[in-house]
Parts: C-alpha cells; sequence; structure tokens
C-alpha cells in the first residue's frame, strides 16, 4: 500500500533511472493528455512530496502521479517485459536504454514554476526537507475533537501517513484511532515516531515497525487476523473515517484504551 516510504522508494528509483537522460518518446494515456507530447525534453529529477511524486523537465514542466491505493511505477531496461495489464498503463516514458510506466496512476502535467498548485496544500514532509514537528502539532492540534486516526491520515497535518502507519503509531502511542487528538496523552511522541517509522522503511521494500524481519511478525497490528503481538488479545479491525471515505483501522483494545 502506497504511503510516504514507498513514494519515497519510487521517487528514487525514477530519480536514479532516468536524471540526466533525454526522453526519446512519452506516452499519456489518459483523455486530458493525450495529445501531449515532452519527447526531446531531457529529465532533470524526480522527488517525493508527501505521497505525490514530482518528475521535472528541463522544459519547465513537470509530471504530477499519485499512486492511490493500486498504483505503481515499473522502472526497467527499455524493451523489458511489463509486469502489469497494458490497459493500466497510464503514462510511458522511454529513454534510449530505459522504460518508466506508470501504472494506475493519477497524473497532471504542469508548469513547473505551478507545482505548488498541486501540492501547497500539504502539511509538513515526514521524508522532505521542510519537515517542521511543531508545524505538523499545531496543525493537528487545530481541531481537537477530531479522531487521531482520522488526523494522522489528513495530509494538510503531516504529509505521508497512510492506513499502515496510522495504524501502527495508534498502537505504539496506546491509544484507540478514536480517541480525540485532545485526548491523547503525548501527541509530541507521536509524531516523532511518525517520523522515525517513515524513515528507518523509506529504503525497504517491506515495512517493518515492530524490528522483527519475520513473516507475519513485521507489524503490530495492521493486517493482523490474531491475537495481538503485545498482550495476545484478538486484534480488532473497523473502518474509520467520514463516509464515503472509510480507511481500513486495525487496533488492540487491551493495549489500545480509548480516551475521551
Amino acid at each position: 500500500m502506497p504511503e510516504g516510504d514507498t513514494v519515497y522508494l519510487a521517487a528514487r528509483k525514477l530519480d536514479r533511472a532516468l536524471t540526466g537522460q533525454v526522453l526519446t518518446s512519452s506516452d499519456f494515456r489518459i483523455p486530458s493528455l493525450a495529445t501531449s507530447d515532452i519527447s526531446g525534453a531531457t529529465v532533470s529529477g524526480t522527488i517525493s512530496r508527501g505521497k505525490h511524486l514530482l518528475t521535472r523537465f528541463d522544459n519547465g514542466l513537470t509530471l504530477r502521479t499519485h499512486l492511490k491505493m493500486e498504483g505503481t511505477w515499473q522502472v526497467d531496461r527499455a524493451g523489458m517485459r511489463w509486469r502489469r495489464p497494458a490497459h493500466t498503463a497510464r503514462v510511458i516514458l522511454r529513454t534510449a536504454s530505459m522504460e518508466a510506466v506508470g501504472f494506475q496512476v493519477i497524473l497532471d502535467l504542469v508548469r513547473t514554476d505551478e507545482e505548488e498548485d498541486l501540492v501547497g496544500h500539504l502539511g509538513p514532509d515526514l521524508l522532505g526537507p521542510d519537515w517542521d514537528a511543531e508545524v505538523a502539532l499545531a496543525r493537528l492540534r487545530a481541531d481537537p475533537a477530531v479522531p487521531i486516526g482520522d488526523a494522522l491520515l489528513e495530509q494538510r497535518n503531516l504529509a505521508g501517513v497512510g492506513n499502515v502507519f496510522k495504524s501502527e503509531l495508534c498502537f505504539l502511542g496506546r491509544v484507540d484511532p478514536l480517541t480525540p487528538v485532545g485526548r491523547v496523552p503525548d501527541l509530541p511522541a507521536m509524531v516523532a515516531k511518525a517520523r522515525q517509522l517513515l524513515e528507518v522503511n523509506k529504503n525497504r521494500s517491506t515495512r517493518i515497525t515492530t524490528a522483527d524481519t519475520r513473516r507475519g511478525y513485521q507489524l503490530w497490528v495492521y493486517g493482523r487476523r490474531g491475537p495481538c503481538l503485545r498482550c495476545s488479545t484478538r486484534i480488532l479491525k473497523a473502518d474509520q473515517g467520514p463516509r464515503g471515505q472509510e480507511r481500513p483501522t486495525y487496533w488492540c483494545p487491551s493495549c489500545q484504551p480509548r480516551l475521551g
């Protein structure tokens, strides 16, 4: 599931493969960009911004992609077989030696000086040079009645947390995900832990929050259908969030009491 660490890894992969290379062709497979062509442009670099990817070109344009829930970038040598169905490809960037294909991604092509129109609303990026814990805390505290699980997912507060890290952070903070932000005992510690977890996972293909690399033991609660690793109580699962935007949440009812 793409979260800040996954997007960071995708940005690094794109950056290493394409930066400095000239596009021999581009293929945008969405109606709004079907006639766009940036072949001949040189790739200046790719960075992550929360859950967004920004690939910049020397012609003054930026390709913004978002992986949503199922999206991915395949970056490989030119001519290699695609690992996803062709009808799910949304953008293809080719150079003389490399090919990058974005499957099931959301994309926009904008002027580089207009990037902020797409990502300027985001809070401090947990993996970015703009990270500022105090700003993130202030934004989280601005609405103390919001459940902490929802607040962590709100990218305007801090950018990069998704369903997995939301559940893991609430477990590590020993609070039920429905606990109001204003009742979380140590919000600064939770924000610091968010930064730490994304940092240690940003270069991994497998996400680990428990320090245990064994299959089935890598996460404390997310995706678990059996007992809690800490107390053996059965892990619970429910959808959390506003109607129409519900997201899966996992928690231990014994280790994570609801406060307030």
